[in-house]
């Protein structure tokens, strides 16, 4: 006998993938996105706030650099200038030697940055992972020198330069800055982070101080070298107290000296100081940004350790 066929119709579950249930889903993730984004609102206004008060300066010198006098000295100040004046950066090549400048700036930059690299790197492993009497005591003394300012000494600097006859010379701006006691520090925490046991591995497989130092442990702490190597770097082209005693003629002063000069005791040359200024800044930042990714990694890994 046949089974009668049943009156009741199966109920049909729509499927999480199907089409019905689509915008729903799509529309509920939408709205819980933008309230997780409603959250961090106040947090990216303050961040964008910020972000452009830190630029604004950058924005005025450039568009003060193309200005007149009478506008950068007008009140209420002037943002946007009426004529943009072109030629305020040639007449920086009329007043300074600027070419000459620059590449004084740059070996000076790169002497103190090699040196500090070399140096700082050297003594903080020495501090860090070598066992010798008075370790304690020296670099008791090394942080104490970073407790004394730098203008108490600057007499004994000049001193020491003007008898090894480096007045008037790059070097003898390099020489004081071949050095740093904040360097040599921040590589000693860098060391400090490496495990014993890469440095127990290499002694048996042979390796000397040496090896050990130039082949396993310095490239592991480059980010720390980044952050010695940025930090260098914006010093040495920003350097104005030290070269302004050392030299005295122009065409011996780096750019940070040469540039000052434009202030005189009566009146200022505003708008060409706004414009040597601009190209003097403009290598700093295509440093910047062409390695970018490896200042924030200096700076994130410059934190104390250990």
């Amino acid at each position: 006998m046949p089974k009668a066929a049943s009156t009741t119709s199966p109920v049909s579950v729509p499927h999480v993938g199907s089409r019905d249930a689509g915008p729903t889903t799509r529309g509920s993730r939408l709205r819980r996105i933008m309230r997780s984004q409603r959250r961090y609102l106040p947090v990216h206004i303050v961040l964008l706030t910020g972000g452009v008060v830190m630029v604004f300066p950058f924005v005025y010198q450039i568009l003060m650099s193309l200005a007149t006098d009478q506008e950068v000295m007008s009140v209420p100040p002037t943002i946007i200038p009426e004529t943009l004046h072109f030629e305020n950066y040639a007449e920086v090549f009329r007043k300074l030697p600027f070419l000459s400048q620059f590449w004084t700036s740059v070996i000076i930059t790169v002497g103190r940055t090699a040196g500090q690299v070399i140096l700082c790197s050297l003594g903080g492993y020495a501090f860090a992972r070598m066992r010798f009497p008075g370790r304690g005591v020296l670099f008791g003394l090394l942080l104490a020198i970073l407790m004394v300012p730098g203008q108490s000494y600057l007499i004994g600097q000049y001193r020491i330069v003007r008898d090894l006859g480096l007045l008037e010379t790059p070097w003898g701006i390099i020489a004081p800055g071949l050095f740093s006691a904040f360097g040599v520090f921040l590589m000693r925490q860098a060391f400090m982070g490496l495990p014993n046991e890469m440095e127990e591995a290499a002694r048996l497989d042979g390796a000397n101080q040496w090896q050990i130092f130039w082949k396993i442990m310095f490239p592991l702490v480059r980010p720390s070298l980044f952050a010695v190597v940025i930090t260098t770097v914006l010093w040495s082209w920003n350097d104005l107290l030290w070269p302004l005693i050392v030299t005295s003629r122009e065409e011996n002063m780096p750019l940070s000296v040469g540039i000052a000069t434009l202030a005189g005791q009566h009146s200022s040359d505003y708008t060409l100081m706004m414009a040597a200024s601009t190209m003097a800044m403009a290598p700093i930042f295509l440093l910047f940004f062409s390695m970018q990714k490896r200042v924030i990694e200096g700076l994130a890994a410059s934190g104390v350790k250990g």
